[in-house]
């Protein structure tokens, strides 16, 4: 099969974000200039460079009661900060219940029932049990091409590591299995870890 997007794929559900897999989750808090906490699950989401360290993430679509974007951005657009949090299969209910559309200022956090730590280089709230957290500021956002895509960027400048997932001085993800998102309403558990040495190691 092949099909151009601009004329339709013409099956039930589209294939797109099947293909493009796995794909981590961001999951993002935020915190507005009034002291309200948001949380979010981002699928467009990766790291996109080492030195600094740097990450994205992407939204694709827009609230009503947001000018164009989703609470996330708005509110990132306001403060400047951002944490990204890692979600592990243990917590794949608590995301996904954050992932529902509330109004802007309801914290999801609390829908979620999820136990909120302080960032500590920023006024921002983080999932405190999560494997990892990236305490981030902005560094550039954009408008992409469509109805309401925007992409956000932001420089690491914290990293939370929870201590049961460090062995031998390393970060194991086999101790948390990464959460993935697939296509439609599909997700995987990371549970296997190869290693493979580079032509040049």
């Amino acid at each position: 099969m092949f099909y151009r997007p601009a004329d339709g794929h013409g099956l039930p559900h589209n294939p797109f974000n099947a293909l493009i897999t796995p794909r981590p989750i961001g999951w993002i808090s935020t915190r507005d200039v009034q002291g309200r906490d948001n949380l979010a699950p981002y699928s467009f989401f990766n790291g996109v460079a080492y030195e600094p360290p740097q990450v994205m993430f992407a939204t694709t679509s827009a609230k009503e009661d947001r000018d164009g974007m989703k609470d996330s951005a708005s509110l990132i657009q306001e403060t400047g900060v951002f944490c990204v949090n890692v979600v592990g299969f243990e917590m794949r209910d608590a995301m996904n219940a954050s992932s529902a559309a509330l109004p802007a200022g309801d914290d999801e956090f609390l829908h979620a029932g999820l136990i909120k730590a302080e960032c500590n280089d920023i006024n921002c709230p983080r999932v405190a049990n999560a494997p990892a957290a990236l305490e981030c500021r902005l560094t550039k956002m954009m408008q992409l091409p469509g109805q309401a895509n925007t992409v956000v960027f932001g420089e690491v400048i914290g990293v939370h590591m929870r201590d049961d997932c460090m062995v031998d001085g390393m970060f194991d993800a086999t101790k948390y299995q990464p959460l993935a998102r697939m296509g439609y309403r599909d997700y995987a558990k990371i549970d296997e870890v190869f290693t493979l040495a580079r032509p040049d190691d």
